[in-house]
């Protein structure tokens, strides 16, 4: 099995620096363009996805609808465990808010946060269920920034720190037993002045 994990395309809430966490926003125009050139790619690249599922947000919604349109590969139905991690009280606030609110300390309160704990729990669970449904298949997986990071920390500990960019693509792959990573947070597709069709 392999699995392709993807974060959403940008927002006005990331454009702004704002976070997210649950708070329903959708693509804004680039996020969309993200959305296709991650397409492009893919449409030119040997391997084959058999499905995809999103976290069910319509920021994470959109972006595998339009790669499922593309791509022409089937959605299966949104699963909750794929949610961004629940942010509380700092949700729609950027960093100078929140320092202006509560002071450069301010991710040391519990104003609200889902744990780490229970973010990894709910997304090694999620992973595990997929693999025991499908463990002969390839799947893209359209999450949310903090959830990939919680996930790849819970799979691979400190190997990878670096931030999880929008429209990112980590490819992990199971025979047996453990995850093995192929590829980490890639956005060359982002990049490039022309994405390779096809021929």
């Amino acid at each position: 099995m392999r699995i392709g994990l993807i974060r959403h395309g940008l927002t006005d809430w990331n454009a702004a620096g704002r976070i997210q966490g649950q708070t329903d926003i959708p693509l804004n125009a680039e996020g969309k363009r993200q959305a296709e050139r991650l397409g492009s790619r893919l449409l030119a690249e040997e391997q084959q996805w058999d499905y995809i599922i999103t976290s069910g947000l319509s920021r994470a919604q959109e972006t595998g609808e339009i790669l499922s349109g593309m791509l022409h590969v089937p959605m299966l139905e949104p699963d909750a465990r794929l949610k961004e991690r629940g942010f509380g009280q700092i949700e729609g606030l950027t960093s100078e808010e929140r320092v202006s609110r509560w002071g450069t300390d301010w991710e040391t309160l519990d104003l609200g946060q889902e744990k780490v704990a229970d973010i990894q729990l709910r997304a090694v669970a999620f992973l595990e269920d997929l693999w025991c449904a499908h463990p002969h298949k390839n799947i893209l997986i359209v999450t949310h920034g903090a959830l990939l990071a919680n996930l790849l920390s819970a799979l691979f500990k400190d190997r990878y720190s670096e931030r999880i960019g929008n429209l990112s693509l980590t490819i992990l792959e199971k025979e047996k037993h453990d995850w093995t990573p192929l590829l980490y947070n890639c956005t060359r597709h982002l990049t490039l002045d022309t994405v390779k069709q096809p021929d």
